[in-house]
């Protein structure tokens, strides 16, 4: 009986995982690039330097489980997450302003373009419904509330930065993609044209439009939407225009690509750093909310504004952690460090516009 029950859920996760929304590993053309890159290695993406997923040699299957059962008050608030809807579409685009929709999302104006960053908008960022639920108050915007977009960045495959459901119902108002090597097989396989897909290995250059050039950059993470993993790239990216910069580190770990990245271009005048998620067993994959400061310092960031956290419990620590321990962090430090709400405008030519430490009344 046994036996036939596990048979049973292998062949049941197997027929799901044939579902398009696990998307599609490179082939062909896209493959024999990806084959060409100095960061691909023996079949699989590495990074700058190795580290396992996991700090120690537990399994996985067994974190899942923890993860799932172990129910803790202080991973979820008690409270709904604050927000505000601005209509996106009626934002001026000669100004260049931020708004954040929710963990990892953010919609951009900058340098007269509309830009779209790992739009995340269902309920759940995992295969199945009743997993990685998102908190009360988090899912306010939906792919109908996104104006045309010029430029659509993702920064890796994991669910909860590719949505299918997202990605798919925005494809036809889209009119380009950039993002890491091999993550345009998802996007070809769920219906974008490959014209529109620009993919690019580690501190390669695109030029957008309107003078504005997007850099995609390292990052020290991992990939993958089911059992296989990194056979596509995770980055981060710079944006510049001839008056203003923006870094977006996607997801990672610290280390020595933060520095060489700040050398590189100087400085910055806001860089969105991942600020949540993290655990001991795995502190190569997420920071400490320490390290994330010490990122924006080694960037030279004038401004910080944290994402990955406050929509999503992915990790043991309590919920709102990440937001004090970056605040503690942050003190004295020479960035700003800018905290909106979910679909609050940050305008990026205001050095004086000031937010709310809205996570202190959640209790």
């Amino acid at each position: 009986m046994i036996l036939f029950i596990i048979v049973l859920f292998i062949g049941a996760i197997g027929l799901a995982a044939c579902a398009p929304k696990y998307g599609k590993h490179p082939e062909g053309e896209r493959l024999e690039r990806i084959q060409r890159s100095s960061n691909y290695t023996d079949g699989t993406f590495r990074n700058q330097i190795e580290a396992p997923p996991l700090a120690t040699r537990t399994n996985r299957f067994s974190i899942l489980l923890e993860h799932v059962f172990k129910k803790s008050d202080l991973l979820i608030p008690q409270k709904p997450i604050p927000s505000i809807k601005t209509d996106l579409k009626a934002l001026d685009p000669a100004r260049d302003t931020l708004v954040w929709l929710g963990h990892s999302s953010f919609f951009l104006l900058l340098g007269g373009q509309r830009i779209l960053i790992d739009p995340v908008f269902n309920d759940h960022a995992a295969p199945f419904f009743f997993a990685n639920k998102a908190f009360s108050g988090t899912t306010v915007y939906a792919a109908s509330d996104i104006p045309a977009i010029d430029y659509l960045l993702i920064s890796h495959d994991h669910w909860d930065h590719l949505d299918y459901e997202a990605v798919t119902a925005l494809e036809s108002s889209v009119r380009h993609v950039v993002c890491g090597l091999g993550v345009g097989a998802h996007l070809e396989y769920w219906g974008y044209a490959n014209e529109k897909i620009n993919e690019g290995d580690w501190y390669d250059t695109i030029d957008l439009q309107n003078g504005v050039t997007v850099h995609v950059l390292p990052a020290r993470h991992f990939s993958g939407r089911f059992l296989t993993r990194n056979k596509t790239q995770w980055v981060g990216f710079a944006l510049i225009t001839p008056t203003r910069s923006v870094f977006i580190s996607g997801d990672g770990g610290y280390g020595p690509h933060f520095a060489e990245i700040g050398k590189r271009f100087g400085s910055f005048d806001l860089a969105i750093l991942e600020n949540g998620q993290y655990d001991s067993r795995w502190p190569q994959s997420h920071m400490l909310p320490e390290e994330t400061a010490q990122a924006a310092v080694e960037l030279g960031a004038k401004a910080l504004i944290p994402d990955h956290s406050g929509k999503f419990a992915m990790a043991r620590h309590p919920w709102d952690e990440p937001l004090k321990r970056l605040t503690e962090a942050s003190r004295g430090q020479p960035y700003r460090f800018l905290t909106p709400i979910i679909g609050e405008p940050v305008f990026l030519d205001d050095d004086n516009q000031s937010f709310a430490a809205w996570w202190e009344d959640m209790d």
